[in-house]
């Protein structure tokens, strides 16, 4: 695997964290029409996005000579269900009579499942990496630091567009549900990927 492949991968892994990141400035941007709690929430967030993204790799990695095929056979559905379940809240919340969503892309716990959930995919990269030859922890830093910085790049802008353009969007749809739709999405779509293995 050359540089540019390690590149691509990085961006396709960070994909997720840039929709999500984007829902969540939609969400922080909404309430009241501006940003009201502490700036630091995005660099937060994305450092937990670009950790989680470098970390799983190594634990698959790590993993593969013991029980790759255990974790090959559960990962998608821990995936799924963290998504599911942090989605169909947010579903549930949008049509709620509340003046304040109780999902807080800003609260710790929630951006580390987010940061979990986004990221258990990545563990067939650590699996995959193992297969290529990259038998030497050493062989893993430059992809692993360069997955971690893509992440945390995608995560930042991906914060800055939902509270860039946060207000439009809440105009026209309620920014939980579009959330939690969201989702949903990523969740079903590592689910289908894994179930029928396309990749």
């Amino acid at each position: 695997m050359n540089q540019l492949d390690i590149w691509l991968l990085a961006v396709a892994l960070a994909m997720d964290c840039f929709t999500v990141s984007i829902v969540s400035g939609v969400i922080v941007r909404n309430e009241k029409g501006k940003v009201k709690s502490e700036k630091y929430y995005v660099v937060r967030m994305a450092f937990l996005f670009g950790f989680f993204q470098a970390l799983m790799p190594l634990i698959g990695w790590f993993a593969t000579n013991h029980f790759s095929a255990q974790l090959e056979a559960i990962d998608h559905w821990i995936a799924f269900g963290l998504l599911a379940f942090i989605g169909g809240k947010m579903v549930k919340e949008s049509f709620d009579d509340k003046e304040e969503p109780s999902f807080d892309p800003r609260n710790l716990r929630t951006q580390l499942l987010l940061a979990v959930a986004t990221s258990i995919d990545a563990l067939a990269v650590g699996i995959s990496f193992a297969c290529m030859g990259y038998n030497q922890l050493s062989m893993l830093t430059l992809p692993l630091i360069i997955i971690g910085i893509v992440s945390f790049l995608f995560s930042i802008f991906g914060n800055v567009l939902g509270v860039r353009f946060g207000r439009s969007i809440a105009q026209r749809l309620k920014p939980e549900l579009l959330g939690g739709i969201i989702l949903l999405v990523i969740g079903l779509k590592i689910l289908v990927a894994h179930l029928f293995d396309i990749g």
